[in-house]
């Protein structure tokens, strides 16, 4: 475990949310099971495999080490989190979470949850996908933006600030859209915003008639069973793009499925929104480096020649 150590011992004091160490990406063997997350001023250490008590030990003293050393005299707080199916567990080892707890990231501010359930409100490797979103979105002035399993609306929100004049987020999650307008008022975003509680496969009838949209943001669970299943389900959005996009618009597809890699969503566009045009693979924050990059987050921009 001595990657882990070294990279709390090396880490600067987290203003932002962020991965501080990425065992998962199989860059530092013995370590593939542990991810370690700054959700300021919360640490969130977790192991994919039952952690025992010498472990937990280690982690609390190279954290306390750290912060000792980053913010003297204030008090550490942080959550260890198990995600094996046979032991799923949250409690907090250290301190107290905030509630509410916002983080903040380029300057916006999310509200996230870290005691609750496995998604924490706010994915941290699609850092760059919004990154992007606020960077187009500032050389489109009045863009209209569709988000799609918007989740709690990351991404509508980094779309506003930048000045895009409409986002429409869909999720059938109505806990998650809660969230999301909760992020929109964190930052002042409540005008141009619209929430839709929707199951988009039940009818596109109304999303399509809002349109057309400048961007549209497809961003599903890779699998969540009774709601979408990646093989059989991307084509069925796919194949809704054409009718969706604005003559030049453009559509961010995300994929973050270890099965399937970025051939299979390319085959995907070319069967079923053949007019469309790659433009780019986003890279993956730095944080998220991978030893097998097809396996991780895959997020490509195409264009709809005007």
């Amino acid at each position: 475990m001595q990657a882990l150590l070294d990279a709390i011992a090396a880490t600067p004091l987290p203003t932002e949310a962020c991965r501080i160490f990425h065992g998962r990406g199989g860059l530092h063997p013995g370590c593939e099971g542990w991810t370690l997350d700054a959700y300021p001023p919360v640490w969130v250490f977790t192991s994919f495999e039952p952690a025992d008590d010498a472990l937990l030990a280690a982690v609390h003293q190279a954290l306390q080490a750290r912060w000792a050393t980053l913010a003297p005299g204030a008090a550490l707080h942080w959550v260890y989190q198990c995600r094996h199916p046979q032991q799923r567990e949250t409690r907090t080892m250290a301190g107290q979470v905030p509630e509410p707890h916002v983080v903040q990231e380029d300057g916006a501010r999310y509200l996230v949850h870290v005691l609750r359930g496995q998604n924490h409100g706010l994915f941290l490797d699609m850092a760059e996908g919004r990154r992007w979103v606020q960077r187009h979105a500032a050389q489109h002035p009045g863009l209209r933006v569709l988000n799609l399993f918007a989740y709690t609306c990351a991404f509508s929100v980094a779309a506003l600030r930048a000045g895009a004049a409409q986002v429409v987020n869909v999720d059938m999650a109505g806990g998650a859209l809660t969230t999301g307008r909760q992020n929109h008022r964190l930052n002042g975003l409540e005008a141009g915003a619209l929430f839709w509680d929707h199951d988009i496969f039940s009818s596109w009838g109304k999303i399509t008639r809002h349109g057309p949209y400048g961007l549209v943001i497809i961003d599903p669970p890779s699998y969540q069973k009774g709601s979408f299943v990646a093989t059989k389900d991307y084509a069925r959005l796919l194949r809704r793009l054409p009718d969706l996009l604005a003559p030049g618009g453009h559509a961010l597809l995300c994929l973050n499925a270890p099965e399937l890699d970025s051939a299979f969503l390319h085959q995907q566009v070319q069967e079923q929104a053949p007019t469309l045009q790659f433009v780019e693979r986003l890279a993956n924050p730095a944080t998220f480096a991978d030893a097998q990059p097809e396996r991780a987050l895959k997020v490509l921009v195409y264009w709809e020649a005007e």
